[in-house]
């Protein structure tokens, strides 16, 4: 169905005369009632009739004003949006670890929204069930188009830029006896039933590196795929568990040992499908955090 017919009809229904609305629509007049005779074969249907030197709508001309109305305001606001995005503006939905949430994605989307005042932008953030593997797969889905999370291996459609890192720690119940020091070498905990990450989250691989440089296999007593979830359980006598210095730890019945050897930093990242087309709005956000030195949480 031709568009510009649907725009003519519109026009026509309104000002119910060939000449005016020929006029206003800049077409001759054979031109327009040519394509109206067209459209009306198309959907099988009279939809104007004469009144005196005037037109009117037939019954079904009525109705199928409301629909093409409604039809172009639907088609002309989704244009305006692709237009704003052309323009720099427009959504941007991004997915990031609740570790992220407090500080880090916050500030990197104020400053970004500060450096364009003039611009409509939209933040959508998404937090669902803050794991990154979850979050890749919606970096691949479409489902958000930056993601704030850790590097998950063999994903090559990902580019991850560094935004962050954060010290990982051992933390014990308050009555553990490695809770008499304030730092700890991992070799020490392989006695000591521990709440581990699961084979799920981000954190699993990088922990179990750890243990395979001291040659030493943990005891596992649960595998918890959130690091809240985890400190929860050591706070509750589960095990122990080596974890993110997350500021919640501060709140918590802990002990937190900084641990000497082998010392670690866990590394936050921004991820986003590669060698994918991605509004100019994207780019420059994606641009903005590039730019900015990886903060140390």
């Amino acid at each position: 169905m031709n568009l510009y017919h649907l725009q003519y009809f519109v026009t026509l229904a309104h000002l119910e005369h060939y000449t005016k609305s020929a006029e206003r629509l800049n077409i001759t007049q054979p031109s327009l009632s040519h394509a109206i005779s067209t459209l009306e074969k198309e959907v099988g249907v009279k939809l104007f009739e004469k009144e005196g030197r005037n037109i009117v709508l037939t019954k079904y001309g009525k109705t199928f004003l409301k629909d093409v109305e409604q039809a172009l305001n639907l088609l002309d606001a989704s244009v305006s949006t692709l237009q704003r995005y052309g323009r720099g503006e427009g959504r941007i939905d991004i997915a990031y670890l609740r570790t992220l949430s407090t500080a880090l994605v916050p500030s990197l989307v104020r400053g970004f929204l500060d450096k364009n005042p003039a611009k409509q932008i939209d933040f959508r953030f998404h937090s669902s069930t803050g794991l990154s593997i979850d979050m890749i797969e919606g970096l691949k889905t479409r489902i958000y188009d930056v993601a704030f999370c850790s590097q998950i291996e063999h994903e090559p459609m990902i580019e991850y830029i560094p935004v962050a890192r954060q010290e990982l720690v051992l933390i014990v119940p308050p009555d553990h006896p490695l809770a008499g020091s304030d730092t700890v070498d991992l070799v020490e905990t392989l006695p000591y039933p521990q709440v581990f990450f699961s084979k799920r989250s981000g954190l699993r691989p990088i922990i179990d590196k750890l243990f395979r440089k001291i040659n030493g296999s943990p005891i596992i007593a649960h595998e918890i795929a959130e690091d809240q979830a985890v400190a929860g359980l050591v706070a509750a006598g589960f095990g122990i568990a080596v974890v993110p210095h997350m500021q919640i730890l501060d709140l918590m019945n802990l002990k937190i040992l900084h641990i000497k050897e082998p010392a670690w930093e866990r590394n936050f990242f921004m991820a986003y499908l590669k060698d994918t087309y991605q509004a100019p709005l994207i780019e420059e956000f994606k641009k903005y955090v590039a730019s900015c030195k990886p903060l140390m949480i």
